[in-house]
């Protein structure tokens, strides 16, 4: 039986609610530990673990990202299953890669991209170009030869990953959010003047344009 956590890494749920995004997905029941607080699964409860996306960044860590590092990588010993979501993608990274393969983006992503799922695979399916919505200035960069990167855009080589042999994923973008919590969301940036501004104005007045990844990622990861 499938027993789910979900770790919100968010920071205020009035401008980013991970949580809700993923409420509105998943049919299966959930336990949810707010990373920021430092509370945290015990891994022997829980066989799926989402680790969410966050305003922070991942190349400032406070405490409770060391915390969830340690408890990832315990996680993965377990044989638990991990998927990680924007800022999540990055710490799965940071806790089995190393955190020399996460840097700033040297061209942000915000707003509705393509992406090109470039493998066939378990989790994403067919090769074949796909839109979904993202939102990040940090990026996991070339990974060792143990994991699998199986998406990619123009701007950032490794949209998502794979441990090789292992139920491990990282997606660098938020299928999670559809079209009206993406433009909420966008809305509450530009309201509040989150840099940078004109990124977060451009997507909020683009064509919105979602190929509902989603729904083959929880099929696949908890189905």
């Amino acid at each position: 039986m499938i027993k789910l956590a979900i770790i919100d890494n968010a920071i205020d749920h009035s401008i980013y609610n991970p949580i809700r995004h993923w409420k509105i997905c998943l049919e299966n029941d959930f336990v949810v530990f707010k990373a920021t607080s430092c509370q945290f699964p015990d891994i022997q409860d829980f066989t799926h673990i989402i680790l969410t996306g966050s305003e922070a960044s991942i190349l400032h860590r406070e405490k409770w990202v060391y915390d969830e590092i340690e408890l990832v990588k315990e996680a993965a010993e377990r044989g638990v299953a991990l998927l990680g979501s924007c800022y999540g993608h990055q710490l799965l990274a940071v806790a089995l890669a190393g955190p020399h393969y996460v840097q700033k983006c040297a061209n942000p992503e915000i707003g509705w991209i393509s992406i090109s799922i470039n493998r066939v695979d378990d989790f994403l399916g067919d090769k074949r170009s796909a839109y979904c919505f993202s939102s990040h200035l940090d990026e996991v960069t070339e990974m060792p030869d143990e994991f699998l990167v199986f998406a990619s855009s123009d701007s950032c080589q490794v949209q998502g990953f794979r441990l090789r042999n292992q139920p491990i994923w990282g997606l660098q973008i938020h299928p999670e959010m559809n079209i009206n919590e993406a433009q909420w969301y966008l809305e509450k940036r530009v309201e509040n003047k989150h840099e940078p501004l004109h990124l977060f104005q451009a997507a909020m007045n683009s064509q919105p344009r979602d190929s509902r990844l989603i729904l083959q990622v929880v099929k696949n990861f908890v189905g």
